[in-house]
């Protein structure tokens, strides 16, 4: 592990803003099952932007941590937030609002990403050292929006998945119990590091041009500290 103190505070500044990403994560699913009927996230205290109430020792804060700090990067948007429970037997049409809930999850993060385009448009030009921020914002928010798109259970694509192919809940929940053992190998393989690599390049493109400010060989794929 390198104590470089300018190591050190880029890896915290990583920290911080993939913690206040999942956060803006799991209140899109909470927010949005809340308007959609379902009381559960709201009783549970979800329905907020506080990143307290959404960490998850392991995902939001331990691997993280040691894919930034021990591995030097990779890809730092992999992580995790507690999961928002919900109760489908209040929603109005149970399928239907359990998939706009899923989705609800990486829109927000898409339209975090998109803010911060915007607004970095608005005060890069004065404040230009706000620009790596800003990039960084951007590149984590677009990078957990993809990554939590992979049709692999728990993970939000995963339960699209689940409702596209007419899985049963049992078993959902047991390919779930060990697909994150299959996600830390798949990470670290690296013909899927230049696919998913790939993708979220494609995904970035409109945020370039949204955001003129931007280099485009500045908005790199890997947010390293």
């Amino acid at each position: 592990m390198d104590f470089d103190p300018l190591f050190i505070r880029n890896g915290l500044i990583i920290m911080i803003v993939l913690i206040v990403s999942i956060a803006f994560h799991e209140w899109g699913h909470a927010i949005v099952a809340d308007l959609l009927g379902d009381d559960t996230p709201r009783a549970d205290g979800r329905v907020t932007l506080n990143p307290m109430a959404h960490i998850d020792l392991i995902g939001t804060v331990l691997i993280p941590a040691i894919n930034i700090f021990v591995f030097r990067g990779g890809f730092t948007f992999i992580g995790w937030g507690k999961p928002v429970s919900i109760n489908t037997s209040n929603f109005r049409h149970r399928k239907r609002d359990e998939i706009i809930v899923t989705m609800a999850g990486p829109a927000a993060n898409l339209l975090v990403a998109l803010a911060a385009a915007v607004i970095g448009s608005l005060i890069v030009v004065a404040q230009p050292r706000v620009g790596e921020l800003v990039r960084g914002l951007i590149v984590m928010n677009v990078g957990l929006a993809i990554f939590n798109l992979l049709p692999i259970p728990p993970l939000d694509g995963g339960t699209l998945l689940r409702h596209a192919a007419g899985m049963s809940d049992e078993t959902f929940l047991n390919i779930s119990r060990y697909s994150g053992i299959f996600l830390l190998v798949l990470i670290n393989i690296q013909v899927f590091q230049q696919v998913i690599g790939a993708v979220i390049g494609l995904a970035l493109i409109p945020y370039v041009v949204i955001g003129g400010w931007i280099n485009p060989s500045a908005m790199a794929l890997i947010f390293h500290p």
